[in-house]
């Protein structure tokens, strides 16, 4: 198959339209209008077969991440999506995966509203880069560095599911592994959060590598309380024995959204994300520090965390 056939076939019919993309997939650039008083949020991830996902993983499911990884990026800053561009690096032109692939692709982009803009195709080891568009006020982004000492530290949802799924491995739990090969990035949530949380990361690389971008970025450091991370019953089921907390702190791809509050925001943040079905859960506290994150027991004594998340180079 053609390089432009495999764009019309797969592609060049699944982009949707939005008013802020004047010109999709066919000429050499896209082009975007914002609405008035927004501004653009850009962000750009790259999934390499054999790192980010299996060769034996299902092409929708590959589809699926590789965009909604990027959205959880949008969910973190605050942003509404817009439009997604794709460049496929492919060793062959598979027609079975592809289809599998934009089926994935497609799907994650009608949940959230995107439209395909745009990208590229070439032949090389299988790698997938995904670029995606959002909108937000100027002054509602949820940025990094504006946390504060004494501000609340909460996640969304549950931690560690994602990593111990890929430990577990074809043995995992449906439940779990769902949420490896299908995360569902944050993004409602984020927007239920302008406003109210003074920082924000998505959790990607895990917990406390995360968490500590946010508090070099803010120049504090935090206070994280173990036994108050949120728990799946799956993940309690299949965990083996004294692996939970690493799983929880180390472990990647759970693409929650960690959120720093002021405590008098706590409640209305809880409310909010209690709309949406999602569980908001207060792990700590922002403190006095330089980046460090550190992991406490309840009565206060310290954790040895082990890996502090992944690490590409």
């Amino acid at each position: 198959m053609r390089e432009f056939d495999l764009i019309r076939t797969h592609f060049g019919t699944r982009g949707g339209t939005r008013p802020e993309v004047l010109l999709g997939i066919g000429d050499d650039t896209a082009l975007l209008d914002p609405p008035a008083g927004q501004i653009w949020s850009w962000s750009i991830d790259t999934l390499v077969e054999g790192v980010h996902f299996a060769a034996t993983d299902a092409a929708a499911d590959v589809g699926w991440k590789a965009l909604a990884v990027n959205l959880s990026d949008l969910a973190a800053m605050g942003a509404a999506p817009v439009s997604a561009l794709l460049a496929l690096t492919l060793p062959v032109a598979d027609d079975d995966w592809l289809a599998g692939f934009s089926d994935g692709f497609a799907a994650m982009a009608a949940h959230h509203g995107v439209v395909l803009a745009g990208g590229d195709t070439t032949r090389g080891p299988r790698s997938i880069s995904v670029t995606v568009l959002g909108t937000l006020p100027a002054d509602q982004a949820l940025r990094r560095d504006g946390a504060q000492v004494g501000d609340v530290i909460a996640v969304t949802g549950t931690l560690g599911d994602a990593a111990l799924a890929l430990q577990l491995g074809a043995g995992a739990p449906p439940k779990l592994r769902a949420r490896l090969t299908r995360p569902e990035p944050r993004v409602a949530a984020g927007l239920a959060l302008r406003g109210l949380a003074s920082a924000a990361i998505d959790l990607s690389d895990g917990l406390l590598a995360d968490l500590g971008h946010v508090m070099s970025a803010s120049g504090t450091g935090a206070a994280v309380r173990v036994d108050l991370l949120p728990t799946s019953a799956a993940f309690l089921d299949a965990v083996p024995a004294g692996q939970a907390t690493a799983l929880q702190t180390s472990g990647g791809d759970d693409y929650e959204l960690c959120v720093c509050l002021p405590p008098e925001r706590v409640a209305d943040a809880v409310v909010a994300l209690a709309a949406l079905s999602l569980p908001l859960t207060v792990i700590g506290r922002v403190c006095v520090g330089q980046g460090d994150v550190n992991l406490l027991h309840a009565d206060g004594r310290a954790v040895d965390p082990g890996p502090r998340g992944y690490q590409h180079f």
